[in-house]
């Protein structure tokens, strides 16, 4: 049995919930597995994993804001993001001088490594999307990636080969020759799984992300949902919380529901509209689902980016939350076609652990 040090980014619940299907695939192989997080992220891993061992481990605020002037604030806060990498480095360390790990991943944090222990780092972004008008620095942000890359062993990509069909588009691409070499494209990974069960809810909305912008959504959201026809489901994404409510007798709003429950809503769902963060998008890759509106979080590139790439490819409808109708709206998204059939996480996460991490155990 070796010791796994787990340790996923805590901005939203996104990079927690894509890692559980590797530490359910690593806890069925015999290995005990540690996990390091913080906020909602490690409430929700507690909920999901009472046997395992948990570390409260705070990584650096998320540059968001509560308008959509994402960039300027991201841009100054890049000194204090410095310092924070820094810091993740040396708490890294001191948490895994106290006890012997046979392995470490990291979800999305690059401080969280050892040259002693074998490292691996998940990210589906080898390069980002900006601004027209700072796009030259795209190149650089791939060799900013390749400088942190250099400390993995290897780098595991949650999408398809790019000459496949690829979900994150150019975002999981990249020209720098360290990042090609180390790159493992795994294929989709998220928690939910198909269920023979009968899609008899009409609309599930999932209003998620860090704050404030998650609250921003559920402000514009509820006073509009009960517009929607048919049997409507809203789940707040807020663990630290625990409530049920009922809008009217069509419509519920939950503040929190475990992976097992949403995993069902989404299977009994007809229609799904959520923000546009890359888990959610490989949940209803996963799923299959074919009618859905995202509304991207607003100045976050990666979002932003993946809705206009999907608008592109006519396989789902986007939307600013900004004077959005969203009655008008989930109509026009209606006549979309959804995303193409593509592998399952439990066989693409069985050949990660058989063709990367046994290698290592």
């Amino acid at each position: 049995m070796s010791r796994i040090f787990i340790s996923p980014l805590s901005w939203g619940l996104g990079h927690a919930a894509r890692v559980t299907p590797i530490i359910r695939e690593l806890i069925g192989h015999g290995h005990e597995v540690t996990i390091a997080a913080s906020g909602g992220a490690l409430e929700m891993l507690k909920k999901e994993f009472p046997d395992c061992s948990f570390i409260l481990f705070r990584d650096y605020p998320a540059p968001y804001s509560s308008t959509r002037f994402f960039l300027p604030k991201f841009a100054l806060s890049i000194p204090n993001l410095s310092r924070a990498l820094a810091d993740e480095k040396k708490t890294a360390g001191r948490l895994l001088s106290n006890n012997r790990y046979d392995m470490i991943i990291s979800d999305s944090r690059p401080g969280v490594y050892s040259e002693k222990i074998p490292s691996f780092f998940i990210s589906h972004q080898l390069s980002f999307n900006l601004p027209y008008f700072i796009k030259p620095f795209e190149i650089l942000s791939q060799y900013a990636n390749e400088y942190f890359h250099k400390r993995f062993e290897r780098i595991i990509i949650p999408d398809n080969y790019p000459d496949t069909v690829c979900l994150s588009g150019k975002l999981c691409q990249s020209t720098r020759r360290t990042t090609n070499m180390k790159a493992y494209y795994m294929g989709i990974l998220c928690p939910a799984y198909k269920t023979d069960i009968s899609e008899d809810l009409d609309f599930l909305i999932s209003i998620s992300g860090p704050e404030p912008q998650r609250s921003k959504l559920e402000e514009i959201i509820l006073p509009q949902v009960q517009e929607l026809p048919g049997e409507k489901m809203v789940i707040l994404g807020c663990p630290q919380n625990n409530f049920e409510k009922k809008l009217d007798k069509d419509t519920a709003v939950k503040s929190y529901v475990s992976f097992e429950e949403k995993n069902t809503l989404m299977n009994r769902a007809k229609f799904i509209i959520s923000r546009s963060g890359y888990t959610t998008m490989m949940e209803i890759a996963e799923l299959n689902k074919k009618q859905g509106l995202f509304i991207p979080t607003p100045g976050q590139t990666e979002q932003e980016y993946l809705s206009e790439y999907y608008e592109q490819l006519k396989w789902f409808h986007s939307k600013s939350q900004y004077r959005l109708d969203l009655y008008k709206e989930v109509e026009k998204a209606k006549k979309y076609t959804g995303f193409p059939t593509m592998p399952e996480t439990k066989d693409n996460v069985t050949r990660l652990y058989r063709e990367v991490l046994a290698q290592y155990l």
